[in-house]
């Protein structure tokens, strides 16, 4: 992930989440959490990972031990956009639908 020449990609449901998290104190940020991750974000070169029709259909029939909606996303954004899913998550990197890359 550290290549300058890898391409790193985000999905709207991940900025949502991380949001998500820090309103309910599951993580602790600097500030309002909605600005906190906008600053966080800015500081970073990323693409985002579009939210289509495709990635809600496919978001139903992927490979996900658990029924979490924000995951079924964002596996499903992998999966048709062709990424890598770099996530801590050890339920999301067991899948075998999906290319994960540990994120620890």
């Amino acid at each position: 992930m550290e290549d300058p020449a890898t391409e790193l990609w985000l999905s709207p449901i991940s900025a949502w989440e991380a949001a998500l998290l820090a309103e309910r104190g599951r993580i602790e940020v600097t500030g309002q959490p909605v600005e906190w991750v906008r600053g966080a974000l800015r500081t970073l070169p990323l693409r985002d990972a579009p939210l289509t029709r495709e990635v809600a259909l496919v978001s139903r029939s992927v490979e996900v031990p658990h029924h979490d909606p924000a995951d079924r996303f964002i596996a499903a954004s992998a999966v048709v956009h062709e990424l890598t899913l770099a996530t801590a998550d050890e339920r999301l990197l067991r899948s075998r639908q999906y290319r994960t890359l540990p994120n620890r």
